[in-house]
């Protein structure tokens, strides 16, 4: 590994500070971690990449996960102010809408084969791509690790959350308030 600091933003790097980090924003060891997807702007692990089969054996399809607590905790915020159920609506109403999710989908699909082929989640994706949005963690996890323009819903997710990561980073905040 380098001994540059982190780039903001997509990173494959994973080291023993990241995964130390991402424990730390998870409350728990983190599982099948193959890649650091997206990092915030602080330098922290924000969006990872798992592998397909977690260690124990269990398939495992979401393929970017969402470590970040500031930004989990601002996503689930979204999701209990309904927007999930107006994206529903929307794929319903927009056909051109349906169709960019439909390719997200498909990129989700491709990109985890990258990492290997589980039988059992075949085609599956996350989030409820490409018929239904059931997790907004997941969507937004996605257009962080593979960039703007490939998962419309996890787009605009994310430019409603404005920057999640402000005033300090996750690791400041925890030294100041281990409680957080």
């Amino acid at each position: 590994m380098s001994d540059a600091p982190p780039d903001p933003g997509r990173a494959d790097g994973v080291t023993d500070a990241d995964l130390a980090a991402m424990s730390r924003q998870r409350g728990r060891p983190m599982r099948g971690v193959v890649a650091v997807a997206h990092r915030c702007p602080c330098g922290e692990p924000d969006v990872v990449r798992t592998a397909p089969r977690l260690p124990d054996g269990t398939p495992f399809p979401t393929s970017f996960y969402a470590t970040c607590p500031r930004l989990t905790g601002a996503l689930s915020t979204l999701e209990s102010q309904g927007l999930m159920r107006e994206m529903q609506d929307r794929l319903g109403a927009e056909p051109e809408l349906a169709t960019a999710y439909l390719a997200a989908h498909e990129d989700y699909l491709r990109r985890r084969a990258e990492l290997g082929s589980v039988e059992e989640i075949d085609g599956i994706s996350a989030g409820g791509m490409p018929d239904r949005v059931k997790c907004l963690h997941v969507l937004a996890a996605h257009s962080l690790g593979v960039g703007p323009g490939v998962n419309p819903l996890g787009d605009e997710a994310l430019a409603l959350l404005g920057p999640w990561w402000e005033p300090t980073s996750c690791a400041q905040q925890a030294a100041e308030d281990p409680a957080s």
